[in-house]
């Protein structure tokens, strides 16, 4: 399993990524890389120059083209991109391909002060540079958002908070939780075997543990086989380095999911809420029990809790 280690700074224009890039560098001693420099030297030009003979779209697609290479490149780095990198959808995933994906959020107005007497900023050559830069953040926010592992607001932070907090993020182990069919209808169907509490209570519960325990989870649920698979395909290339998995009615007979599974070498647990071993004879059957380390089922939504913590046992 690849597990990349690489730390990826996303963030507005004047968030810092530079300097927070380079300080980290001599903390955790790593090489730093800016994106957009590396595009400079490449080009042999500017990137306002390169703004204003091709274009943004031209830009946008040296980024995505630079993204996929260093994607496929063994070492480990630190990765400082541009403020405009994650609005592509492809280039979020190759973000989170990248390495852990780090978003440095901070206001407008932080940022207008910071950047008010710059005149190497291509988009913010214009009549009204605050308004622009609230309409450009505004536009952007979901797709920072989508892309980030760890969202940290700088305002007010010194820099030796900032990296602590960074620090910290970076020692946090990454877990998987995937849902699968009809697992976002809990608290509708049948209650009287999968509970009455809801996917929303779910969702806290995990979020609590992962506080608790001081670990990283992010939590996906999909009615679609492909999408299960396709994310367990991304949790090879991003550093995730545990799963649970409730594959739903998969369980029984998806071996494409199975086949997902047996790719990745983290540790697995298969989990579901109710005992499948007192239900109907289908769902006695799990081909995608063998791909995992453990199946734990019958113990409700506690059950999930119980996976996590088997997980983080081998650590």
């Amino acid at each position: 399993m690849k597990q990349n280690r690489n730390l990826v700074l996303t963030g507005f224009m004047g968030s810092g990524k530079t300097s927070v890039g380079l300080k980290l560098s001599y903390r955790l001693r790593m090489m730093v890389e800016d994106t957009d420099k590396l595009i400079e030297r490449r080009e042999g030009r500017s990137i306002g120059e390169i703004f204003a003979v091709q274009g943004e779209e031209s830009f946008r697609r040296l980024e995505t083209q630079l993204l996929r290479e260093l994607a496929e490149q063994k070492f480990t780095r630190i990765y400082s991109v541009g403020g405009g990198t994650p609005v592509r959808e492809e280039n979020r995933k190759l973000l989170r391909r990248l390495g852990k994906v780090i978003y440095l959020r901070i206001r407008p107005e932080t940022v207008y002060e910071r950047l008010r007497e710059d005149t190497t900023r291509p988009l913010l050559q214009c009549e009204n540079p605050l308004e622009r830069i609230r309409e450009l953040m505004e536009s952007r926010r979901e797709a920072y958002e989508a892309c980030a592992d760890v969202i940290i607001d700088v305002d007010g932070l010194e820099m030796e908070e900032l990296l602590n907090k960074i620090v910290e993020e970076t020692e946090k182990m990454k877990l998987l939780v995937i849902n699968g069919p009809n697992l976002n209808f809990l608290g509708i169907r049948e209650k009287s075997v999968y509970g009455t509490q809801d996917y929303e209570y779910l969702l806290e519960m995990i979020q609590k543990k992962a506080e608790s325990a001081g670990c990283d989870i992010t939590v996906f649920q999909s009615n679609h086989e492909g999408a299960i698979i396709d994310r367990l395909q991304e949790a090879y290339f991003d550093g995730t380095e545990g799963i649970v998995i409730n594959p739903g009615a998969y369980t029984h007979y998806s071996y494409a999911i199975r086949d997902a599974l047996a790719s990745i070498t983290v540790p697995k647990v298969e989990i579901h809420i109710s005992d499948i071993t007192k239900r109907e004879e289908f769902r006695r059957i799990s081909v995608t029990a063998p791909a995992c380390d453990r199946q734990i089922y019958g113990q409700g939504l506690e059950g999930y809790l119980q996976a996590i913590d088997f997980i983080l046992g081998k650590k």
